[in-house]
């Protein structure tokens, strides 16, 4: 597949910043252009990635790609399990997890960035295979709050609806098979 124009370049740095709705900040951090595929534009993102919003940073603890598809409402993050045990989730059955995948504006991709808004739903699946939708209590507040549009609460919640069935069901790139491939490029030499 040909690099979008104004793509980033393989193995360059960029800003991956994630607002909320109204501009106000959320999730940031620099990952690794990693390149595409039919699914999408791959980023990777190491061990010890550092990544912070207002009120919390942490650094990773495994290998993880991030997936941004052209036009999709959604950006999915895939987990290695490499590194340390991870804290599993209660939803998930106590599983680390395996797939995070963030309801979105469709995110935008430049030279040098991507950025998208954060519309609070997400898609979880652990190691185990559960699947868990979280944050809706978080979307519906701020549906009122930040007075989302009708026609992007319809967007959310139609993308969220989704990955979860494509998530449940292993179609991919939910199905691991690509996410691998993309994982061993953060890992190799």
């Amino acid at each position: 597949m040909t690099p979008a124009i104004g793509a980033p370049l393989v193995g360059q740095q960029i800003d991956f910043v994630n607002t909320k709705w109204g501009g106000r900040p959320h999730w940031e951090f620099v990952a690794t252009y990693l390149g595409q595929d039919e699914h999408g534009h791959w980023l990777g993102l190491p061990p010890d990635t550092h990544f912070r919003r207002p009120g919390m940073e942490f650094s990773s603890t495994n290998t993880q790609v991030t997936l941004v598809s052209p036009g999709a409402w959604w950006v999915a993050t895939f987990h290695a399990a490499d590194g340390p045990p991870r804290k599993g989730w209660a939803n998930l059955g106590g599983d680390p997890v395996e797939m995070y995948a963030d309801m979105t504006t469709p995110a935008e991709l430049d030279a040098t960035s991507v950025r998208c808004i954060d519309l609070d739903l997400d898609v979880v699946r652990g190691t185990g295979g559960l699947v868990h939708v979280d944050d809706e209590d978080e979307f519906a507040e701020h549906q009122v709050a930040f007075g989302y549009p009708d026609d992007v609460v319809a967007a959310a919640q139609a993308a969220c609806a989704d990955v979860r069935r494509w998530a449940e069901q292993s179609v991919a790139p939910f199905d691991g098979v690509a996410p691998r491939v993309w994982l061993d490029r953060v890992t190799a030499p």
